[in-house]
């Protein structure tokens, strides 16, 4: 039994710093992850490897892959351009109705969800090109509360789905991003003024914009991954 423990615990840990290798970008989208290589990288066994591995991608961080191992879930332009699509006209939608229909209860818990987002720090205190994890969560907790004024649950439900969807990509843009002078806190403040001055337009037009260019700057991401790989392939 301590031994199962033992190598349970051991497994998390290399999980856990799997993840923060992808998420930071350190293993970039698309990437084969070769058991000799991580192996080496991380000082485990195989078995404790493919073990944490599965867990990731359970969670949609690596592929699997019959006869080729596991890969880096790759950065796909296609489906980045159709979530993005879908994400600006379900939560556009959504958001209309929440600034239209969201009461007194609405507004004080979206005022709340913000001030936790503007005092959680960004990136890690380990590592300023990752995001934290506690902002991730104050920050879904954020758009939550912006949606949740909506009074169809299912359009609600189906709106949150896609932001869920979409995580993977939204914590990608901070190291791969390219933009280190892009202001969050405002675009998040411009959302939070529009939706509790009940101008649903205003609020609309903030929410496309702050999807958008979180899209913009992974697809042109993609862009340059795809060049290397071809100058890669080219250069073999």
């Amino acid at each position: 039994m301590a031994a199962t423990g033992g190598k349970q615990t051991l497994s998390d840990d290399v999980r856990a710093r799997l993840r923060a290798d992808i998420l930071s970008g350190r293993l970039l989208p698309g990437t084969r992850l070769k058991f000799p290589v991580l192996s080496a990288r991380y000082d485990v066994s195989v078995s404790v490897l493919r073990e944490a591995l599965v867990r990731l991608a359970e969670q949609g961080l690596v592929r699997s892959e019959p006869h080729q191992g596991f890969m880096v879930t790759p950065l796909s332009r296609g489906t980045l351009t159709e979530l993005t699509e879908a994400r600006a006209e379900l939560e556009v939608l959504v958001l209309r109705r929440s600034v239209t229909e969201g009461d007194l209860a609405w507004e004080s818990a979206l005022v709340a969800a913000h001030h936790t987002l503007e005092r959680t720090p960004y990136t890690a205190a380990d590592d300023d090109s990752r995001v934290d994890d506690d902002w991730s969560a104050a920050h879904a907790a954020f758009h939550e509360a912006l949606l949740s004024g909506c009074g169809n649950r299912r359009l609600l439900q189906l709106a949150l789905g896609l932001r869920d969807e979409a995580e993977l990509y939204r914590r990608w843009s901070q190291p791969l991003g390219d933009e280190p002078g892009r202001d969050l806190g405002a675009e998040h403040r411009a959302l939070l003024d529009a939706a509790l001055a009940r101008d649903p337009q205003a609020a609309a037009a903030a929410l496309c914009d702050h999807i958008r260019h979180t899209a913009q700057l992974l697809l042109a991401v993609a862009d340059r991954l795809d060049s290397a790989q071809e100058s890669s392939a080219l250069a073999s």
